[in-house]
């Protein structure tokens, strides 16, 4: 029986207590209201006395305030509420998902230091950055100018064609975080060739010990260029010094981690290059074009095809005794030589020499014959060609005239100790487009060269834009071992407008670098001072 009463007394006590709660709110907001009461001019007066109309339209004006500022305030936390639980409903969907599923198998690299696995989003927005870049197949583009090309490198040096004032054509990494970039690349590329996962063709039943592995020295060369938007491609070549395979490796920094596209090996051991030389007259140069070739192609490379194609009569005996003496000498007889009976057309020629092949596909370099080139330029072509896929645009560093570049001395050294990346010695010719490597059905399926175009250049260009606006890849890259070697050049009246601008910058660029051609500018005025200099020399000893 005492329970009941207890609880009852319970009961009262908690309903007077709510009641003197409610009375204590009710006189705290009375308090409140009196004090932000508007004061009227003179004496303030309280509601009920003077001025009360006006007291009872303030408080209703403020309370439905209030109450608006309640009301949005409930409305906002309501919508974050319910965006909140979306969210969360989000995450836990993935983290279900995430529990369900075995740990998937990454296409990307084992990163150093990457203990967890990446989430799905990232790696779908890494790989899409890969997909979006010209990675692996080309992007239709403008013009000659849309082309983002490569800079070419070794584990020693890199080469680079925006120069500016200070910075060289070849140079060692002055900055570190370009040195570590480098290196961790190349440590990269040997992490995926020395540790290959089922995609790369590899079975992994072969132990480590049945698997060649590469190191450090076995790095070639490697090409990289960034796309600002996307991120930082790098192809990779390897190679054992005893070997003819190369292994080529694609990796792609989308402004993150490195990421593997892919991993092949190349074998070039049977790649042919059909090298065409488009001629007419100028026997001397052709004489130690042929040296070159002699020493490269013949006694080094011995997987090459010769086709020259003459211009003219006057000379053709002089070329014909030059091919079959370097015949006789080396026992070479692979090549071919195409008379033509006409006007001199670059275009013309090389189209020319790439129909007159008859033995299928084949891989032509496109070359002149004031050109100089090295074994490893004739691997670059052959690993940065492929039919139906890409093609090669090297960028040629183009040699000064070495009358100028070594204006001290008494002649000029031999040509082969003129072969050097320096600013004084030569630059990056990157408006010029004549040497490629393509394929021949790349070639005939874009339709060759303009032959409409007559006279010097112009040819190059419009063939180099028949493939931007394809989908095949144009690969542009500064090599370092591919030479223009300067010669004199003759800009001819009956060339039109644009060949003749185009013709005069060219001689302009090929003379001698800035500060040479800027001490022949100013040689009057240098040699005024010195003799100054003398005088005053003189002057003083007398004196």
């Amino acid at each position: 029986m005492r329970m009941p009463r207890r609880g009852l007394v319970i009961q009262a006590r908690t309903r007077w207590l709510l009641v003197g709660l409610a009375l204590l709110f009710s006189l705290v907001l009375l308090m409140y209201l009196l004090e932000c009461a508007p004061q009227t001019e003179g004496n303030g007066s309280l509601p009920g006395v003077v001025g009360e109309s006006m007291g009872k339209e303030y408080y209703q004006a403020l309370l439905q305030e209030q109450e608006e500022h309640y009301q949005n305030r409930a409305t906002s936390l309501k919508r974050q509420i319910a965006q909140l639980k979306q969210e969360l409903q989000e995450m836990s969907d993935k983290l279900k998902s995430l529990q369900e599923k075995k740990s998937p198998k990454v296409s990307g690299m084992n990163y150093q230091g990457t203990k967890e696995q990446t989430s799905n989003d990232l790696l779908e927005f890494l790989h899409s950055q890969i997909d979006k870049a010209e990675v692996s197949v080309g992007a239709k583009l403008p013009s000659e100018y849309g082309v983002i090309p490569f800079e070419s490198f070794t584990s020693m040096k890199v080469f680079q064609l925006e120069m500016g004032l200070t910075r060289h054509p070849e140079e060692k990494p002055v900055r570190k975080d370009k040195r570590d970039e480098l290196v961790e690349v190349i440590e990269a590329g040997l992490e995926v060739i020395n540790n290959p996962d089922e995609e790369d063709g590899q079975d992994e039943d072969d132990g480590v010990g049945d698997r060649q592995l590469y190191s450090e020295n076995d790095f070639i060369e490697g090409y990289y260029r960034t796309e600002r938007d996307k991120g930082t491609q790098y192809e990779l070549f390897y190679k054992k010094m005893d070997g003819m395979e190369y292994r080529h490796v694609t990796l792609f920094r989308p402004f993150g981690p490195l990421m593997k596209v892919k991993s092949e090996t190349v074998d070039i051991s049977r790649s042919i290059i059909n090298i065409i030389v488009p001629l007419a007259g100028r026997t001397e140069a052709f004489a130690q074009f042929m040296q070159n070739f002699r020493d490269v192609c013949i006694h080094q490379d011995k997987r090459v095809h010769l086709t020259v194609v003459y211009f003219g009569q006057d000379g053709l005996p002089e070329v014909k005794s030059i091919l079959e003496s370097v015949a006789r000498e080396t026992d070479f007889h692979n090549y071919t030589l195409v008379s033509l009976n006409e006007e001199f057309n670059r275009g013309r020629g090389l189209d020319m020499g790439a129909r007159a092949w008859e033995k299928g596909e084949v891989l032509m370099f496109f070359c002149d014959v004031d050109v100089y080139f090295t074994a490893e330029f004739l691997n670059s072509c052959r690993l940065n060609a492929e039919p139906g896929k890409k093609v090669f645009y090297p960028v040629v560093f183009s040699l000064y005239n070495p009358a100028i570049v070594y204006a001290n001395q008494d002649i000029p050294p031999p040509v082969e100790q003129q072969l050097v990346h320096k600013k004084d010695s030569g630059f990056w010719r990157d408006f010029g487009f004549g040497m490629t490597c393509q394929y021949r059905t790349d070639f005939l399926t874009v339709g060759g060269f303009d032959l409409e175009v007559k006279g010097w250049g112009g040819e190059d260009v419009h063939l180099y834009r028949k493939y931007l606006h394809g989908e095949l890849m144009v690969v542009r890259t500064p090599v370092p071992g591919l030479f223009h070697l300067w010669h004199e050049k003759h800009c001819a009246d009956e060339l039109t407008p644009e060949q003749y601008r185009m013709c005069i910058q060219s001689k302009a660029m090929n003379e001698a670098s800035h500060s040479h051609l800027g001490m022949l500018v100013f040689r009057d005025e240098i040699e005024a001072h010195l003799r100054k200099q003398a005088y005053r020399t003189n002057s003083e000893a007398l004196g």
